[in-house]
C-alpha cells in the first residue's frame, strides 16, 4: 500500500504537467520519501529487536545483614566482599548494618530493619521471652574459652567461690550472663550470693580497671583485650562443659524459608572463609584488627577461641538452648516461658 504523502505528489503531478526541471525535482521527492520511509521501517525494527535485559541478570533483592564489630568473621567477609561474589549469580547484593550489641541487633530484625544477624546464646532468648520474631537457622560449634570471668593480675580472688558478696560487672542479657550463672552453680553459689553490676563492656572494662569491681564477665575479643592490656587473669571461663557458647544465626522466619539459596550461600562463604582464618590467623587478623580498632596481638588471640564452621540447627542444639531459656525463667530474668522449639528451623539431628 502506498504512503499517502504518495497520493498527494502524484495528484499535484496530473493536476501541473511538469516542465523537464520540475519532472527531476518530482523525482527527487519521491526518491526522499521512499528513503524516509524505510528509514522509519528500520528504525522501528531496530526497536523490536533491541536486547531487553534478562530476567535472570536482574536485581532479585537485597541481603540485609546484621553484624557487631566484635564478629571477626563477619567483619571478614564485609571487608573481602566474598559473600557479595556468592550472591550475584542469584541476582542479591548484600547490605551490612552495624549493632552496638546482639539485643539491638534483634530489634533490629524484628522491625525489619535486617534479615539474618549472628548473635550468641542469651539474646534470642530475652527478645523471643518479649515477643521479638525471629528463627534460628544456624550455628557455629562451641567456643567456651572465648569469653571468661576476669580479675586483675593482683587480685586475691583465686576460686569462683571467692566471690561471694563481691562486685562482679557483666553485660545483662549477654552469653556472659549465663557462664556466670552456671560457674556460681558448680562452686556452690547463686546469683544472689554476688553483687551483679550490669554494665556494657566499655564501661565494665573501665570499673574493672579502676578497681570499682572485684572482677568482670566478658566475651572476646574484649577478654583478649583484657589480658593483652592489663595482665587480667582468667579466673573461670565455660571449658569442663559449664557452657557451650555457641553462636547464632537468625533471620526473619519468610526470608529464610523463601531464599533457601541465599542461606546457603551465607552458610557456604561462611565456612570457607573460616575455614581460611583459621589456618591464616595473623594474616586474618591483621585485616580485622583495624576494622575493630584493636591491636592485631588481640584480634589474633581472640580467633585462636573462636570456631567458624556454620551449621544448620539439630534437635539437640535447640535442647541446649532450651536449657539456658529455663534457668533464666527460673532466675526471674525473663518475664515468661518460652519454647525455643517455636523459633527454630531444624534440621536432621
Amino acid at each position: 500500500m502506498s504512503h499517502p504523502i504518495e497520493h498527494l505528489a502524484s495528484a499535484e503531478a496530473h493536476a501541473n504537467p511538469p516542465t523537464p526541471l520540475s519532472s527531476r525535482f518530482t523525482r527527487f521527492k519521491r526518491w526522499a520519501l521512499a528513503l524516509l520511509t524505510a528509514a522509519i521501517a528500520a528504525a522501528g525494527l531496530a526497536l523490536l529487536v533491541l536486547p531487553v535485559p534478562s530476567a535472570h541478570a536482574q536485581s532479585k533483592g537485597e541481603l540485609r545483614i546484621g553484624y557487631q564489630k566484635s564478629a571477626s568473621l563477619f567483619v571478614l567477609q564485609k571487608a573481602q566482599g566474598t559473600l557479595e561474589k556468592k550472591l550475584a549469580p542469584l541476582g542479591f547484593g548484600v547490605k551490612w548494618v552495624e549493632f552496638p550489641a546482639g539485643p539491638q541487633l534483634l530489634e533490629g530484625l524484628n522491625v525489619g530493619a535486617v534479615d539474618v544477624g549472628y548473635v550468641g546464646e542469651a539474646p534470642p532468648i530475652f527478645a523471643q521471652a518479649a515477643g521479638a520474631q525471629f528463627v534460628y537457622f544456624g550455628f557455629d560449634p562451641a567456643a567456651p574459652r572465648a569469653e571468661a570471668i576476669l580479675v586483675t593480675k593482683d587480685s586475691p580472688i583465686k576460686s569462683v567461690a571467692d566471690l561471694k558478696g563481691r562486685k562482679v560487672a557483666l553485660n545483662k542479657g549477654s552469653n556472659v550472663h549465663y557462664l556466670l550463672v552456671k560457674q556460681l552453680e558448680k562452686h556452690g553459689l547463686k546469683l544472689s550470693d554476688i553483687q551483679p553490676v550490669y554494665l556494657a563492656p566499655a564501661d565494665g572494662r573501665a570499673a574493672f580497671e579502676s578497681k570499682n569491681v572485684d572482677a568482670w564477665v566478658i566475651w572476646d575479643p574484649f577478654q583478649a583485650a583484657a589480658e593483652k592490656a592489663t595482665g587480667a587473669r582468667v579466673l573461670a571461663d565455660g571449658t569442663g562443659g559449664v557452657v557451650n557458647n555457641h553462636q547464632y544465626y537468625l533471620g526473619a522466619r519468610n526470608f529464610v524459608t523463601r531464599n533457601p539459596k541465599v542461606i546457603e550461600a551465607l552458610f557456604a562463604d561462611s565456612v570457607s572463609q573460616g575455614i581460611w582464618l583459621k589456618k591464616n590467623l595473623r594474616q586474618a587478623a591483621e585485616l580485622i584488627a583495624p576494622l575493630q580498632g584493636l591491636p592485631v596481638e588481640v584480634v589474633e588471640l581472640a580467633l585462636q577461641r573462636y570456631e567458624f564452621n556454620v551449621k544448620p540447627i539439630t534437635a539437640a542444639v535447640a535442647a541446649d538452648q532450651q536449657k539456658i531459656a529455663d534457668t533464666f525463667f527460673d532466675l526471674k530474668l525473663i518475664p515468661k516461658a518460652i519454647k525455643v522449639s517455636e523459633a527454630v528451623v531444624v534440621s536432621q539431628p
